[in-house]
């Protein structure tokens, strides 16, 4: 019986997500223009937020061949006024999967820098042309590169690079894709006139296929304050962060070479002179307080291998073995690996091991997460059962896996900082429902910040009822990140919450012309897919919603209780309109007498009653 050798082999980024394209939105020719449109979009937005330019964003999307039927190829431009990108990183940028600005703690529209160069290989894959990107970073010149992207190999193929003298600083980007417009247009206007509602310092236009411009004009002149970046918070990191964390805070051993050998004789004020071992120690220990810590690592090294400058330089250390107090290096005369015993009360053990072993544990903690100081850190130490002097470099595994369990069940952390979010907030919110849906009834809230499993987010929400709403029912809006999510809403956390509601109770029965905008802003949304287009059921985020909606919901209840009784003295009013005239004539008939009684005072009377309501 014969066996057929497994291969195994492995691929670029780039190859991944051409073969797994639909994980990112780009399933069909509907979609994937949508998606296109949304990333070049977001990228815009995203680069102006950064530097706090008010952005001015220009989108179109053109047939190459008007005549043909859909699915066809189309031109996508976006083009933005932000900071531009350095000429020397349009390649890698656009022609890289995996190579962008978006991977630290902060609040941003897009994740990792993935879905405009994942349209950029959409549209390759699918028309075989190359993308034009233009850039200018000063208004003065303009770098334009036509590229396409090497997927094997995950680089850039420069195919063109020219430059010239232009008036205006930003971006624009263009790429030909096949797409499905008479299937895509209106979630592309929707995501456009959504967008505008949620960024409403943004002026946006969009220039669409059979000629429309669909203009969304700048409504409020003030930006959010630009989010930060953060360190991690205790509860959202897991053991392999950790072990990074730990491997990151310990202190290389420095490769001693002419150049290392030649800055220790330098501190030590040695330039000249060639001393023998015991008086290079004797001079380290007088400056010793002066010493870098590269250098004195040096000094410990050469302690404990008893070698002058001249030895020095023909050995490499290759490892520090803590536990068993040994030093191994590698002697090139004899070309063979040596090993010799520290002395664990040498005055340099302590030098050299805590190099190796990284900081303390409360150390650790203090530099590393957000918001722990060291009187917090101390009480971990104990909580955890480790001691808070223990260096994190000597923990086992099994000590990680301990470390990590208790950040989580730790309960003394305060709770994230939530500097790195930048929610639209409470006014600009209002501003722009009040102008998009020009409502009866308005009222918004922004909740305070909160943590999911380590990661902060903010919830902010309003509700609009009645005026000019043509909705019958629930009309929802959902954003997060001030994205526009406009598919797979029936699994969204938020249309759950919404749903359990009981609207009657807050007197909105029956089908009531209500729109409920939600905006979640978080260092990380629990997407369910890589086309980030619904929020997971997250327990803490379900909460935050609910207690926001009910706030409104409330506020609801009472101008529709006011509304009622207006409704009421109305129809009070309309009765006493219609039989007043009629018993006055009834009266003066009965009395015999020819002049009736003043009852017009009587229905001037209600009228103060509904003026009062409605007020």
């Amino acid at each position: 019986m014969s066996s057929i050798k497994e291969k195994f082999n492995q691929i670029s980024p780039s190859e991944f997500f051409y073969r797994n394209r639909d994980l990112a939105g780009f399933s069909n020719p509907s979609r994937s223009l949508y998606t296109a449109v949304r990333e070049f979009v977001e990228n815009g937005l995203d680069a102006c937020d950064a530097k706090g330019i008010l952005p001015d964003i220009h989108l179109t999307i053109k047939a190459v061949d008007p005549e043909k039927s859909d699915p066809k190829q189309y031109i996508l431009s976006v083009k933005d006024n932000g900071p531009g990108i350095e000429s020397k990183h349009v390649p890698l940028a656009f022609g890289t999967v995996l190579y962008g600005s978006k991977f630290g703690l902060k609040q941003a529209r897009g994740m990792f820098g993935l879905g405009a160069t994942m349209a950029i290989l959409y549209g390759q894959i699918t028309t075989n042309k190359p993308v034009t990107v233009k850039s200018s970073t000063d208004g003065k010149l303009l770098h334009e590169y036509e590229m396409l992207l090497d997927i094997q190999k995950n680089k850039p193929v420069i195919l063109k690079h020219k430059t010239k003298e232009v008036a205006r600083q930003g971006l624009s980007v263009s790429i030909f894709l096949e797409g499905d417009y008479s299937k895509a247009g209106s979630k592309i206007r929707d995501y456009v006139y959504q967008t505008s509602l949620i960024t409403p310092y943004a002026s946006i236009t969009f220039d669409d296929p059979k000629g429309e411009k669909f203009h969304y004009p700048r409504m409020i002149n003030m930006m959010p304050k630009s989010p930060t970046i953060i360190k991690p918070h205790p509860y959202g990191t897991d053991v392999e962060t950790i072990r990074r964390m730990v491997v990151e805070s310990q202190f290389e051993i420095p490769t001693i070479d002419d150049a290392m050998i030649e800055k220790v004789r330098k501190d030590l004020g040695l330039s000249k002179k060639s001393l023998s071992f015991t008086a290079i120690m004797e001079k380290a220990k007088k400056r010793w307080k002066n010493l870098s810590r590269q250098v004195r690592v040096v000094i410990a090294l050469m302690s404990f291998l008893k070698m002058d400058f001249e030895k020095l330089n023909k050995i490499r250390i290759e490892d520090i073995d803590v536990p068993n107090k040994k030093l191994f290096y590698w002697d090139f005369g004899d070309s063979t690996s040596k090993s010799i015993e520290m002395d664990s009360e040498s005055q340099y053990y302590k030098q050299l091991t805590n190099t190796v072993q990284g900081e303390t544990l409360t150390s650790f903690l203090s530099k590393k997460f957000q918001r722990v100081g060291p009187t917090t850190a101390v009480k971990f130490a104990e909580f955890a059962g480790f001691k808070p002097e223990k260096r994190v470099g000597t923990m086992t595994n099994q000590e990680l896996a301990k470390f990590s369990d208790s950040l989580q069940k730790f309960e003394d952390f305060m709770g994230p900082d939530p500097s790195c979010l930048a929610p639209l907030g409470e006014e600009p919110l209002e501003k722009g429902m009040k102008k998009f849906f020009k409502p009866d009834f308005l009222t918004v809230i922004q909740r305070n910040a909160s943590a999911y499993s380590g990661f902060p987010f903010v919830v902010e929400m309003g509700i609009a009822y009645g005026g000019e709403i043509s909705t019958r029912g629930i009309k929802v809006y959902r954003f997060a990140n001030r994205i526009p999510l406009l598919y797979d809403e029936g699994s969204d956390v938020v249309l759950k919450v919404i749903n359990d509601i009981d609207w009657s109770r807050y007197k909105a029965k029956g089908d009531p012309p209500l729109v409920i905008v939600s905006h979640i802003c978080s260092t990380r949304i629990p997407y369910k897919t890589a086309g980030k287009e619904n929020v997971a059921d997250r327990q803490e985020i379900e909460k935050e919603l609910k207690l926001a909606i009910q706030f409104m919901a409330r506020k609801l209840s009472v101008f529709m209780n006011k509304r009622g009784q207006v409704e009421a003295a109305k129809k009070r009013a309309n009765l006493y309109a219609k039989y007043i005239p009629l018993i006055a004539q009834f009266c003066t008939e009965l009395a015999g007498k020819k002049k009736e009684p003043n009852f017009q005072k009587i229905l001037q009377e209600e009228k103060p009653i509904e003026n009062e309501q409605k007020n």
